[in-house]
């Protein structure tokens, strides 16, 4: 009779667990979307509170290292600089991090297509772009809908 009830516990409180996960992260994620939909109209200041925040996050992680490093033994091995840059590096690679990461996807994508980076575009051109994709949106939607019609006529 315990373990039944203890099991119904557990369970109980897994579901309670994934439910406030799903709500932290929809809270998370909707502050997110305000901030960015904030800051996205001052470029600048976006700028410094993100690469402030990224390298305050780099530095806690790089002291943290250097914590477990001097501990010595396996962690010491772990975090030594060499070392480091070896199993980082299969990481991002494995990952497909490591160009996303150091050069980004975007880059390469304008680069290849020989079009202007997002940052130097102005906020008319993201938004005829955006229309634009919505035409094609559209168009396809309507083509797939013809080619619908067609089956179905061949069909009989």
């Amino acid at each position: 009779m315990e373990k039944g009830l203890f099991k119904c516990i557990i369970v109980v409180l897994k579901v309670n667990l994934i439910k406030s996960m799903k709500a932290i992260t929809r809270f998370f994620d909707k502050l997110e979307d305000r901030v960015r939909a904030r800051l996205s109209h001052r470029s600048i200041i976006y700028g410094f509170v993100g690469g402030i925040a990224t390298v305050v996050f780099w530095r806690g992680v790089w002291h943290s290292s250097d914590i477990l490093m001097d501990k010595g033994g396996f962690w010491g091995w772990l975090f030594y600089e060499p070392n480091t840059i070896i199993w980082s590096s299969i990481i991002l690679l494995m990952t497909g991090l490591f160009v996303a990461t150091f050069i980004g996807e975007r880059i390469i994508i304008s680069g290849l297509k020989q079009e202007k980076k997002a940052t130097d575009k102005t906020e008319d051109e993201i938004k005829r772009e955006d229309n634009r994709i919505d035409l094609l949106s559209i168009k396809m939607e309507q083509m797939l809908k013809s080619i619908e019609e067609i089956k179905s006529s061949l069909k009989k």
